[in-house]
Protein backbone atom coordinates (compact mmCIF):
# COMPACT_ATOMS: atom_id res chain seq x y z
CA UNK A 1 0.00 0.00 0.00
CA UNK A 2 2.82 2.20 0.99
CA UNK A 3 4.48 1.87 -2.45
CA UNK A 4 1.73 2.59 -4.16
CA UNK A 5 1.15 5.99 -2.87
CA UNK A 6 5.05 6.51 -3.20
CA UNK A 7 4.14 5.78 -7.03
CA UNK A 8 1.03 7.43 -7.40
CA UNK A 9 2.11 10.67 -5.20
CA UNK A 10 4.70 12.45 -7.58
CA UNK A 11 2.44 11.43 -10.85
CA UNK A 12 -0.68 13.47 -8.93
CA UNK A 13 2.07 16.31 -8.18
CA UNK A 14 3.24 16.39 -11.92
CA UNK A 15 -0.62 16.39 -13.08
CA UNK A 16 -1.46 19.26 -10.88
CA UNK A 17 1.42 21.61 -12.14
CA UNK A 18 0.27 24.80 -14.15
CA UNK A 19 1.88 25.23 -17.51
CA UNK A 20 5.18 26.78 -18.40
CA UNK A 21 5.16 28.54 -20.80
CA UNK A 22 7.90 29.33 -22.85
CA UNK A 23 8.49 33.39 -22.93
CA UNK A 24 6.63 35.00 -19.84
CA UNK A 25 4.75 38.29 -19.19
CA UNK A 26 6.50 41.01 -16.86
CA UNK A 27 5.19 43.63 -14.99
CA UNK A 28 4.80 47.20 -17.13
CA UNK A 29 6.69 49.24 -17.32
CA UNK A 30 9.86 48.45 -15.31
CA UNK A 31 9.74 45.06 -14.80
CA UNK A 32 10.36 44.25 -18.51
CA UNK A 33 12.72 47.08 -18.86
CA UNK A 34 15.08 45.19 -16.34
CA UNK A 35 14.43 41.75 -17.80
CA UNK A 36 15.33 43.53 -21.33
CA UNK A 37 18.37 45.27 -19.94
CA UNK A 38 19.32 41.24 -18.63
CA UNK A 39 18.87 39.72 -21.89
CA UNK A 40 21.70 42.55 -23.27
CA UNK A 41 23.96 42.05 -20.01
CA UNK A 42 23.80 38.02 -20.59
CA UNK A 43 24.57 38.39 -24.99
CA UNK A 44 27.49 40.79 -23.73
CA UNK A 45 28.52 38.11 -20.83
CA UNK A 46 28.56 35.09 -23.12
CA UNK A 47 30.40 37.10 -25.80
CA UNK A 48 33.04 37.69 -23.55
CA UNK A 49 33.22 34.29 -22.40
CA UNK A 50 33.12 33.16 -25.88
CA UNK A 51 36.10 35.68 -26.78
CA UNK A 52 38.33 34.82 -23.43
CA UNK A 53 37.99 31.00 -24.18
CA UNK A 54 39.25 31.54 -27.73
CA UNK A 55 41.61 34.27 -26.74
CA UNK A 56 43.67 31.63 -24.50
CA UNK A 57 42.91 28.66 -27.00
CA UNK A 58 41.13 26.81 -24.54
CA UNK A 59 38.88 25.95 -27.53
CA UNK A 60 41.37 23.38 -28.48
CA UNK A 61 40.23 20.77 -25.81
CA UNK A 62 36.82 19.21 -26.35
CA UNK A 63 35.33 20.66 -22.83
CA UNK A 64 35.57 24.64 -22.97
CA UNK A 65 34.88 23.94 -27.36
CA UNK A 66 31.54 22.93 -25.92
CA UNK A 67 31.11 25.26 -23.55
CA UNK A 68 32.14 27.63 -26.63
CA UNK A 69 29.26 26.04 -28.44
CA UNK A 70 26.76 26.47 -25.69
CA UNK A 71 27.68 30.01 -25.27
CA UNK A 72 26.73 30.89 -28.98
CA UNK A 73 23.28 28.78 -28.84
CA UNK A 74 22.36 31.22 -25.27
CA UNK A 75 23.33 34.15 -27.37
CA UNK A 76 20.88 33.63 -29.99
CA UNK A 77 18.02 32.63 -27.11
CA UNK A 78 18.52 35.30 -25.09
CA UNK A 79 18.35 37.44 -28.37
CA UNK A 80 15.16 35.15 -29.63
CA UNK A 81 13.81 35.96 -26.29
CA UNK A 82 14.44 39.88 -26.26
CA UNK A 83 12.72 40.37 -29.51
CA UNK A 84 9.76 37.90 -28.81
CA UNK A 85 9.34 40.09 -25.68
CA UNK A 86 9.45 43.25 -28.06
CA UNK A 87 7.26 41.96 -30.01
CA UNK A 88 4.28 40.78 -27.72
CA UNK A 89 5.15 43.26 -24.26
CA UNK A 90 6.92 46.57 -24.98
CA UNK A 91 6.16 47.26 -28.70
CA UNK A 92 2.43 45.45 -28.19
CA UNK A 93 2.80 44.63 -32.27
CA UNK A 94 1.24 41.38 -32.27
CA UNK A 95 -1.43 40.41 -30.00
CA UNK A 96 -1.88 36.81 -28.69
CA UNK A 97 -5.49 35.32 -27.93
CA UNK A 98 -6.10 31.61 -26.36
CA UNK A 99 -8.73 30.29 -28.94
CA UNK A 100 -8.90 26.93 -26.10
CA UNK A 101 -6.08 24.70 -24.34
CA UNK A 102 -4.37 24.16 -27.57
CA UNK A 103 -4.94 27.07 -30.19
CA UNK A 104 -4.25 30.92 -30.06
CA UNK A 105 -4.73 33.48 -32.50
CA UNK A 106 -1.99 35.84 -33.34
CA UNK A 107 -3.09 39.51 -34.51
CA UNK A 108 -0.09 41.32 -36.38
CA UNK A 109 -0.12 44.36 -38.50
CA UNK A 110 0.93 42.09 -41.26
CA UNK A 111 0.96 38.32 -42.20
CA UNK A 112 5.64 38.37 -41.73
CA UNK A 113 5.51 39.61 -38.27
CA UNK A 114 2.95 36.47 -37.49
CA UNK A 115 5.49 34.25 -39.41
CA UNK A 116 8.59 36.12 -37.41
CA UNK A 117 6.65 35.89 -33.68
CA UNK A 118 5.98 32.65 -34.19
CA UNK A 119 8.98 31.76 -34.88
CA UNK A 120 10.58 33.50 -31.89
CA UNK A 121 8.31 31.82 -29.38
CA UNK A 122 10.24 28.70 -30.53
CA UNK A 123 13.16 29.63 -28.57
CA UNK A 124 13.39 26.14 -27.02
CA UNK A 125 15.26 25.05 -30.30
CA UNK A 126 18.22 27.61 -29.47
CA UNK A 127 18.05 26.66 -25.45
CA UNK A 128 17.43 22.77 -25.73
CA UNK A 129 20.92 22.61 -27.48
CA UNK A 130 22.74 25.43 -25.31
CA UNK A 131 21.86 23.29 -22.39
CA UNK A 132 23.20 19.74 -23.77
CA UNK A 133 26.53 21.27 -25.11
CA UNK A 134 27.06 23.04 -21.65
CA UNK A 135 26.49 19.11 -20.19
CA UNK A 136 29.09 18.06 -22.46
CA UNK A 137 31.67 20.46 -21.79
CA UNK A 138 31.59 19.92 -18.24
CA UNK A 139 31.00 16.52 -18.19
CA UNK A 140 34.34 16.64 -20.47
CA UNK A 141 36.13 18.69 -18.56
CA UNK A 142 34.94 16.62 -15.46
CA UNK A 143 36.29 13.29 -16.71
CA UNK A 144 39.26 14.85 -17.76
CA UNK A 145 40.10 16.39 -14.12
CA UNK A 146 39.11 12.88 -12.52
CA UNK A 147 41.83 11.00 -15.20
CA UNK A 148 44.37 13.65 -15.19
CA UNK A 149 43.80 16.31 -11.74
CA UNK A 150 43.82 18.98 -14.04
CA UNK A 151 41.50 20.88 -15.81
CA UNK A 152 42.70 20.96 -19.68
CA UNK A 153 43.74 24.31 -20.97
CA UNK A 154 43.43 26.00 -17.32
CA UNK A 155 47.74 25.62 -16.33
CA UNK A 156 49.17 26.21 -19.77
CA UNK A 157 46.87 29.53 -20.22
CA UNK A 158 48.09 30.95 -17.16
Amino acid sequence: MKNSIRAIGPGLFLLAAAPALATQGHGDPEGLYVHQMSHIFFVFSMGILIYWLRARKLVRESGWRYIQYAGFFFILWTLDAFVAHLLDEQLRLVQVTRIDRWHIRLDAHSEWLELVYYIVKLDHLLCVPAMIFFYMGVRRLLMTVRHDGSVPGISEAQ
